[in-house]
């Protein structure tokens, strides 16, 4: 006769304890004091004094930083956004393609966690700047096009102007895009690779396009994966630092930014501790969000 599992307690407790353990002592606790630390205010360089004070979260929704949150939030939904309309494709793609060519595909898209994150933004510099090889690109096209308009005889065109591609609110969302779009994909391709192919046939048998069975059948279906997305993709990209650190300029600086400014730079704990959670309790209203959003769909289905 097996043994029940749920008899087994030693083992559970076993194979729990040293990983409970371990996020306790080194994410539960730190994260508790960074908390006590919003509350807290300065009373020297190295000392805050817990106070039970609201004074830091009722400065973090002042106009200025009430101002970075909503535009951190906007540059996040125009990446979430993007990603969407990018990654769709992308799994849709990967789904429907060969068993041997999805392996190969998956492989390519996950290709870039393997790479740290400061490098691919050195490389993502190296195409956006002046001399970057998109500019170059451009400009060499821009040559072509004047050759070319010298042997119809017509006007020579002015020289080729480099485009401001980075430091700018544009490199950021084109980065953020970037790091983040592999986060979406892989969710989608999850739902999209469940999805009941006999549905689409039936569909398409029934007279409908492919463009109607994608809109009303295919985005449907795959909502749950679409919801884990956006959830998994907005979040990090609203608390993106390096990012905006590296391609964008000094006004398109996010949240994030800002908060790591008052842990170093002011030497503010207390209200860089107030922000830091701010954004926590956003984290926790989105999961919440998600969380009621696919308990209604398995309600209605």
């Amino acid at each position: 006769m097996e043994q029940s599992w749920k008899r087994a307690k030693a083992v559970f407790a076993g194979a729990l304890g040293p990983p409970l353990l371990w996020l306790i002592a080194f994410f539960l606790v730190p994260m508790a004091i960074v908390w006590g630390y919003s509350f807290g205010q300065n009373v020297g360089l190295t000392e805050i004094s817990f106070t039970g004070t609201f004074a830091n979260y009722a400065r973090a929704i002042e106009p200025l930083y009430l101002k970075i949150f909503l535009k951190s939030a906007g540059v996040a939904g125009l990446t979430t956004l993007l990603c969407i309309v990018l990654g769709f494709p992308v799994a849709l793609a990967i789904t429907f393609a060969p068993p041997k060519a999805k392996t190969w595909l998956l492989l390519l898209i996950m290709l870039p966690f393997w790479t740290n994150l400061l490098i691919r933004t050195y490389a993502l510099i190296a195409v956006l700047r002046t001399e970057g090889y998109v500019n170059q690109a451009l400009g060499w096209l821009w040559s072509q096009v004047g050759a070319l308009a010298a042997l119809l005889g017509l006007p020579a065109l002015a020289p080729f102007t480099p485009l401001e591609l980075l430091h700018n609110n544009f490199a950021v969302v084109v980065g953020l895009v970037y790091v983040h779009l592999p986060f979406m994909v892989l969710p989608l391709y999850a739902a999209l690779d469940r999805l009941d192919r006999s549905l689409l046939e039936a569909s398409l048998d029934l007279g409908a396009g492919h463009l109607r069975t994608l809109a009303l059948i295919v985005v449907p279906l795959s909502l749950p994966g679409i919801l884990s997305g956006v959830l998994i993709t907005f979040i990090p990209a609203l608390g993106a630092f390096l990012t905006p650190d590296l391609l964008g300029g000094p006004d398109s600086q996010m949240i994030a930014n800002v908060i790591e400014r008052q842990f170093k730079r002011a030497n503010d704990w207390p209200f860089g501790a107030a922000m830091s959670f701010m954004l926590m309790y956003l984290t926790f209203l989105a999961i919440a969000a998600q969380g009621l959003l696919s308990r209604r769909r398995e309600t209605r289905a």
